[in-house]
């Protein structure tokens, strides 16, 4: 079974057919960057192009930089302020012609780790973290996904988390490693002081450099790894959400995290 996976970031806009069974993309992925500004009807007509660029005309799954609730945007902190109040799952399906899932990307991105990833048959309490333009985070107990945490907007030191901890933030003060992952690990300190989960798995584009900086967070409890799928986890996941996944796997963590991809396209109906 095949699905179309796209990914919404602050920065680029991606996508790639995916073999929803597997969890594998079926080519490489197009990338284009996020137009400026990134209103909504210039970031569907980047959907569209990369829908139209594969010939897709099945199953699609969106991924969004923020809060999504049956299919409707409610927060906008790296793309442009118009998306809130959106009908994401509206204006995309009409821009591509089909049925579309939209769901909050680093959920998307959690999910796929769930059923594939650094987090599958795992059964405690699952923090996926991905670090990107902004902080993303996705929540997942017993394997179920519980949505829109967005734990990139905790406050720290009176700012926002993502502020310190991004990527961007890093280049943007022209941290070293060891100054961004001090930033980090102070993040993730306060993170744990919430939920306290049994692994932290991190992603987005800085994860496939994570040996340089992972070995540096040394201040949580938890076991903390990089994300198998790095930074293709979106486009995965974006896909099983469109797909629904309502079939059983080898791991019951495996067929909860299934659930919770079906539960993410059943809200936007």
């Amino acid at each position: 079974m095949q699905a179309f996976g796209i990914d919404i970031g602050g920065s680029g806009i991606k996508g790639a057919p995916v073999d929803v069974t597997t969890g594998e993309m079926l080519g490489d992925r197009k990338k284009i960057p996020t137009p400026r500004p990134s209103t909504p009807d210039a970031v569907a007509d980047v959907v569209r192009e990369l829908a139209t660029s594969f010939e897709w005309k099945g199953l699609t799954g969106i991924t969004f930089p923020g809060v999504v609730t049956g299919g409707t945007v409610r927060t906008a902190a790296n793309v442009d302020k118009s998306w809130i109040g959106t009908d994401a799952a509206g204006l995309f399906s009409k821009a591509i012609g089909g049925d579309v899932a939209v769901l909050n990307d680093a959920d998307a991105a959690g999910i796929a780790e769930m059923m594939f990833g650094a987090g599958k048959g795992e059964r405690g309490t699952v923090l996926m973290l991905t670090f990107g333009t902004g902080v993303g985070s996705a929540l997942f107990t017993g394997g179920m996904l519980v949505p829109n945490t967005e734990f990139g907007h905790i406050e720290i030191r009176g700012k926002d988390a993502e502020s310190r901890a991004s990527e961007r933030g890093k280049g943007e003060h022209n941290w070293g490693w060891k100054d961004w992952a001090q930033r980090v690990d102070e993040y993730m300190q306060h993170v744990e002081a919430m939920m306290s989960p049994d692994l932290i798995i991190v992603g987005g584009g800085i994860s496939k450099e994570a040996e340089k900086w992972v070995p540096l967070l040394t201040s949580v409890r938890a076991r903390i790894v990089p994300a198998t799928m790095q930074n293709d986890a979106g486009i995965i996941g974006a896909a099983l959400a469109a797909a629904g996944m309502a079939t059983s796997h080898t791991t019951t963590a495996g067929a909860e995290a299934s659930g919770a991809a079906a539960a993410a396209v059943a809200a936007q109906k």
